[in-house]
């Protein structure tokens, strides 16, 4: 019964939608679960047959590259420093490391920025305030945004292919491994930091 009510929920009409919103607002607010719920219907996808997998992949990508979006309108409409909260000593911090990262290269920041929450907020608000051209912010943010996508639904659609049990096994399996090789990302990102002190994007 528990098997049947997972594979219903995550196989209904509402699934893609309810997973686009979290992906959307994943962009603004870190603590939203967009790569969980994105690895679960990835899960989903190879172990109850739907939604499909390409399904998943393209919703998942477009939310993330809108969300980007907006978040880079916001930064280009408002700047960096409008609000109480962009004053912030941390998003300040964050702010300035996003601006010496987009001097270096905006395809290689945007596209590792996509896979680091906080990091992924700061370059998107400062490449909008420095009001990088518009095309070529949205042709690369619409490539990373779908490469993250297609990660985290394969993620979750690999651990179901190796996994019996269908989705009540597949799906929380798959999310634990996804937000352990995000953690695994983060020690990464930590080291270069510590070994390049003055040309990293901070993570939160």
């Amino acid at each position: 019964m528990p098997a049947d009510l997972l594979s219903s929920a995550l196989t209904g009409s509402w699934a893609l939608p309810l997973m686009c919103a979290l992906v959307f607002g994943d962009a603004f607010l870190v603590v939203i679960p967009g790569e969980v719920a994105v690895t679960a219907l990835g899960a989903a996808s190879a172990s109850a047959g739907a939604p499909p997998l390409w399904a998943v992949i393209v919703c998942a990508g477009a939310s993330a590259a809108t969300g980007d979006v907006a978040c880079y309108l916001l930064g280009r409409l408002a700047g960096t420093d409008r609000w109480r909260w962009m004053r912030t000593a941390r998003v300040q911090g964050a702010l300035a490391a996003a601006r010496r990262r987009l001097d270096k290269g905006l395809a290689t920041v945007l596209f590792t920025a996509r896979f680091v929450p906080f990091a992924r907020l700061a370059v998107n608000l400062v490449a909008g305030a420095s009001r990088v051209s518009p095309p070529r912010y949205l042709a690369l943010v619409s490539l990373a945004a779908l490469g993250w996508a297609a990660y985290q639904a394969s993620v979750g659609a690999a651990v179901a292919a190796l996994l019996p049990g269908g989705p009540l096994v597949a799906v929380p399996v798959s999310i634990v491994v996804a937000v352990g090789l995000g953690l695994l990302i983060d020690v990464v990102v930590r080291r270069v930091r510590r070994r390049h002190p003055h040309d990293e994007t901070p993570v939160s």
